[in-house]
């Protein structure tokens, strides 16, 4: 790979990803652990997933949530939090991440994750990629541990 012009890093692949804290009326966030086979499997992390091409991320994690969790929703109640920038070895991630208190229907795994409520404060008892790292401390900030 070839560093881009000023600069002496190589260029990487920047993979865009979103991801939601879908919020209960008990202030649980939801986690999902990634199933056996995929990579960084067992890890736990925020439901959520990559862009499509043209997709813009509201749109994404609408049909990541029906995809994934069989839930609706609707973009104005998604609201953006923060965000994560993590250097993977052969891919940057950056991963917006929204709260969401307003859904139709029930969580359900629908692609063979485990899925588990906890709050914010309790996140950090749970193995999570890198990148999920940064975002526990404006959960935990914003909803209290």
């Amino acid at each position: 790979m070839s560093a881009p012009e000023g600069t002496n890093e190589p260029s990487i692949r920047l993979l865009l990803v979103v991801a939601v804290a879908l919020v209960d009326e008990d202030n649980r966030i939801l986690i999902a652990q990634r199933p056996e086979g995929k990579n960084l499997a067992g890890l736990w992390e925020f439901p959520g997933g990559k862009l499509e091409a043209g997709e813009r991320p509201e749109v994404a994690l609408i049909r990541e949530l029906e995809e994934e969790l069989g839930i609706k929703t609707k973009e104005a109640c998604l609201a953006p939090l923060t965000f994560a920038s993590h250097a993977y070895d052969d891919f940057h991630l950056l991963m917006p991440l929204y709260i969401c208190r307003r859904w139709e229907g029930v969580p359900q795994s629908r692609e063979g994750q485990a899925l588990k409520w906890v709050r914010a404060g309790a996140l950090r008892d749970y193995p999570m990629p890198p990148a999920d790292l940064p975002l526990i401390a404006p959960l935990v900030d914003l909803l209290g541990a």
